[in-house]
């Protein structure tokens, strides 16, 4: 008896293993377009209401689905754990990716999905209690190189430092604490109540600074600026994380977060689909060794060496 329940416990944790992939692909998916889209969103439209008014419009979307839902409130515990949530993917990614799009390209600030995944990872061990076994790590090191030579072969690395590449850290930095404890709370929450809670404790911050830049500078944009803001305010902002932090709930926030390693190629390809960039045999070859070390990253929860959440850790969240 205790032989088949064991077994029907780990297919139950190999289905959450792969659903949790799905939905993280989708997640990825849903944010490989961002950078394009805030590229398109700043050319037209003043960056910090790039930023902040598509969280406000994405709360708007989020407090509807909580009311439907009849979502519970969070707890004093989780309230304080949605702050991070909110500093992270709702004000600091947003802003800090708009302010360095206004001086660099969408295909330089690829470079910030680069160092995104490892980033995750890194906080996934510190506010998660995750432990990726050292054969992660090397994969996770192969997949970054070859994102990193994937931009070069491309010509996305040019020039040298700028004030717009301390943006794009920030941002990193930023956008990874928020993945990492959001998919953690998600695993009380759920994924959408993750995100959607996170927008709306951020209401009382995002409103006030799309009233200010509102009135100073009144948003004018044509039917493209205003399709790149629509889809960062409901897929970007919205959607996408719906999808993403109930993958990182339910795969592991280090192990799924390096699905991101394939948004530049993503990124990379949509602007050879709509604006019609050449892609180079070395940005192919790139995608393969990427898509690799993608494959061996995900392989590791597969040989008995399992990232895991201790109690402890649990605890001290």
């Amino acid at each position: 008896m205790r032989e088949k329940s064991s077994a029907t416990e780990r297919r139950t944790i190999a289905g959450d293993r792969a659903t949790g992939l799905l939905l993280g692909a989708l997640g990825v998916l849903a944010f490989s377009m961002s950078l394009p889209a805030t590229r398109v969103a700043v050319q037209q439209l003043d960056p910090w209401f790039v930023a902040f008014g598509r969280c406000v419009g994405a709360a708007v979307l989020a407090g509807g689905y909580l009311w439907i839902t009849a979502a519970p409130w969070p707890s004093p515990r989780q309230w304080r754990r949605l702050s991070l949530v909110a500093l992270g993917v709702v004000v600091g990614f947003p802003l800090f990716t708009s302010l360095a799009l206004t001086s660099q390209t969408a295909s330089h600030g690829a470079i910030v999905i680069t160092v995104l995944p490892a980033m995750t990872a890194v906080f996934a061990v510190l506010r998660a209690g995750e432990r990726p076994p050292p054969l992660f790590w090397i994969a996770s090191t192969g997949g970054l190189l070859a994102v990193l030579a994937f931009l070069v072969a491309n010509g996305a690395v040019v020039g040298a430092p700028a004030v717009a590449d301390l943006f794009l850290l920030a941002a990193v930095v930023l956008a990874g604490l928020g993945y990492a404890e959001g998919g953690a709370l998600a695993r009380e929450l759920g994924g959408a109540r993750t995100i959607c809670w996170a927008l709306v404790l951020s209401l009382p911050v995002t409103v006030p600074i799309v009233a200010a830049v509102a009135v100073a500078t009144p948003p004018h944009a044509d039917a493209g600026g205003w399709s790149a803001f629509g889809y960062l305010t409901v897929v970007s902002m919205f959607l996408g994380f719906f999808a993403w932090y109930a993958g990182l709930a339910r795969g592991g926030i280090a192990q799924v977060g390096q699905l991101q390693l394939a948004q530049p190629v993503l990124t990379l390809a949509w602007s050879a689909l709509l604006l019609d960039e050449r892609v180079t045999p070395a940005s192919i070859v790139a995608a393969l060794v990427v898509l690799a070390c993608v494959a061996l990253i995900q392989r590791t929860r597969t040989t008995g060496q399992a990232i895991v959440v201790t109690p402890a850790a649990a605890r001290r969240r």
